[in-house]
């Protein structure tokens, strides 16, 4: 696969106890599976400023060269980024599924996908084999199960925790790498400029309350296997069908009202 044109995208992460700036992890993730599918030939694109110092751990994991298409905070990075990916013989763009600073949405992966008219997979682990214009691929779903898809190129695919561990950044090579930035159109974010942002937070989880009576009783309840309850999967429907079913999902849980 050391013949697979690969493109991963970086952002600026923050560390999750003082706020430093650093790489941000599932970005490393992304590079370090983008290291063992292409080597050398792996591309590494950032949008933003060329000026950052956290880009240079990137470099560290082993890159002599990372991209920068030169734009100031506030702008739209998704613009750019699908002309110059649109220009470019990519054939897989590797992201993190969100990112740790700014907005941190989640929606990049998905809007790059439809922008440029490519298939999209979410949570990949590992890119088992390349032929015929088609990749095979590992997609990680919860439990710790997998699923083995096949998805033609050119496409995206978004890498959580269930991809490898970064390998650590040297200071050496991280120094002796170049940033090499692009000029190009800055689009301002209009959305972001009449937003406000705030910390994300986790939501709380409900505790179980444990009815039993021995040792041996509660035991059992603390290690079962959670049940499905009312979920369901849904297959072959329309997408009207599908909207709404999401949109029922969605009032149940109180996201919307």
């Amino acid at each position: 696969m050391t013949d697979l044109n690969i493109v991963t995208l970086v952002s600026i992460g923050a560390h999750p106890s003082s706020g430093r700036a650093r790489r941000a992890d599932q970005d490393a993730r992304a590079v370090e599976l983008g290291l063992r599918l292409a080597g050398k030939r792996l591309q590494v694109l950032h949008a933003g400023d060329p000026r950052e110092d956290a880009l240079r751990s990137y470099l560290g994991m082993g890159l002599d060269e990372l991209a920068v298409l030169e734009q100031p905070a506030g702008a739209d990075a998704l613009p750019v980024l699908v002309d110059y990916l649109d220009g470019s013989a990519a054939q897989l763009v590797l992201t993190g599924s969100q990112a740790e600073t700014g907005e941190g949405s989640g929606m990049l992966p998905f809007l790059l996908a439809e922008r440029l008219g490519w298939p999209l997979v979410v949570g990949l682990a590992e890119v088992e084999k390349v032929e015929n214009g088609s990749a095979q691929v590992l997609q990680a779903l919860p439990r710790g199960q997998r699923r083995r898809l096949k998805v033609r190129l050119p496409f995206v695919a978004s890498v959580d925790n269930a991809a490898p561990v970064a390998r650590q950044s040297a200071f050496g090579p991280a120094r002796r790498g170049h940033i090499e930035a692009h000029e190009v159109e800055v689009v301002s974010d209009d959305l972001l400029a009449s937003s406000s942002l705030q910390a994300a937070r986790p939501r709380p989880k409900r505790l179980k309350v444990i009815k039993a009576k021995t040792g041996a009783e509660r035991m059992k309840a603390a290690t079962a296997k959670a049940s499905g309850g009312t979920g369901q999967v849904l297959k072959d429907l329309s997408a009207e069908a599908g909207a709404e079913a999401i949109f029922k999902l969605l009032r149940e849980e109180g996201v919307i009202r």
